[in-house]
């Protein structure tokens, strides 16, 4: 290759296989393009807080649903009060010189005997179950009202989204309240619908703006002229495009739904039954905060650890997703 040819444009490739001295003196070299998803995850691993955040998330989950049914204690059963219900756990172990210790109860017993470690897998495993339950069907609701109301535009926009701003006045709770009150919460799945009844709101606002923004591009105008049905147009043209939006607002919704779900507990709207959910937990031993406060900081870090973990996996798909990103911040 002279000085005055022009360099080939290699823009979404990398050069493999071969050393820079070869490509000078050869004058060739391989490209090898990388698709949308090919650079997106990408990008994703390369977030080190997502990926940390991905870890830990996993990790708890992992404990949750397999160390449960291999732990010696079930989640509801009672038993003897051991060194009065404290937890047995032992972690730093400079500061009593008993080294690193797990005991038979290593986040103590409640006030009836029950292992509390126990109980709070229980509740992870419950409030996992409703978290993604509850997103991914508000997502589902919310990518259909702002698809239909981005794309059709006219009555429709206008009639589903003075909807969308009435039901906005309204407080999410107090939303999820009635719906708790009008159907019962018993079931995990049921309140995890009322949960995404209540939540579905801001995604359709954003899929809608999404969608009116893709509907006037070049390549939506050429499918129609072809004479695509707006069916078609919707799901194999649009949508494709405005994943990384849905996507990034199911990790938000998921990690608000462990929030919420904390505060029906609250009202007195949670999992019902001798079940168990992390907002349940912190409901039921509230009040056992002064005298007892390992019943309520064990369910209450989880909570605040699932939470965290997903907003952060969120940010890193967002990072991901968005094409102008230039840089991956760490």
């Amino acid at each position: 290759m002279t000085t005055n040819e022009a360099a080939p444009d290699i823009v979404g490739a990398e050069v493999v296989g071969m050393a820079p001295d070869v490509l000078a003196h050869d004058g060739e070299f391989t490209i090898e393009s990388r698709t949308q998803w090919q650079m997106v995850r990408r990008r994703f691993f390369r977030h080190r807080l997502a990926m940390v955040s991905l870890t830990v998330l996993i990790a708890l989950i992992v404990l949750a649903y397999a160390g449960l049914p291999l732990w010696k204690y079930p989640y509801n059963s009672s038993g003897t009060l051991e060194n009065g219900g404290h937890p047995s756990l032992d972690v730093i172990p400079w500061l009593d010189g008993d080294g690193v210790m797990i005991g038979e109860h290593p986040f103590g017993q409640d006030t009836i005997g029950r292992d509390y470690f126990a109980v709070t897998l229980r509740g992870a495993q419950q409030s996992i179950v409703i978290a993604v339950t509850a997103g991914l069907l508000a997502t589902v609701i919310g990518t259909v009202v702002g698809a239909f109301s981005g794309y059709y535009r006219g009555k429709t926009d206008t009639v589903l989204m003075r909807f969308v701003d009435v039901m906005f006045t309204i407080p999410l709770l107090l939303v999820a309240a009635v719906l708790g009150r009008a159907f019962g919460s018993a079931s995990i799945f049921v309140l995890a619908l009322i949960i995404a009844l209540a939540s579905w709101l801001t995604t359709s606002r954003i899929i809608r703006a999404e969608f009116m923004s893709l509907r006037e591009k070049e390549y939506v105008e050429a499918a129609r002229a072809l004479g695509a049905s707006d069916k078609r147009i919707i799901w194999r043209h649009i949508m494709p495009n405005a994943i990384g939006s849905i996507v990034v607002t199911a990790t938000l919704l998921i990690s608000a739904a462990i929030l919420v779900e904390t505060a029906l507990s609250f009202l007195g709207l949670g999992v019902g039954g001798s079940d168990w959910s992390l907002g349940k937990q912190v409901s039921t031993y509230q009040t056992a905060f002064n005298t007892r406060p390992w019943l309520f900081w064990w369910p209450g870090m989880f909570i605040v650890t699932i939470a965290l973990c997903i907003n952060f996996i969120g940010d890193g798909l967002r990072d991901a997703f968005d094409p102008k990103q230039t840089r991956v911040r760490q």
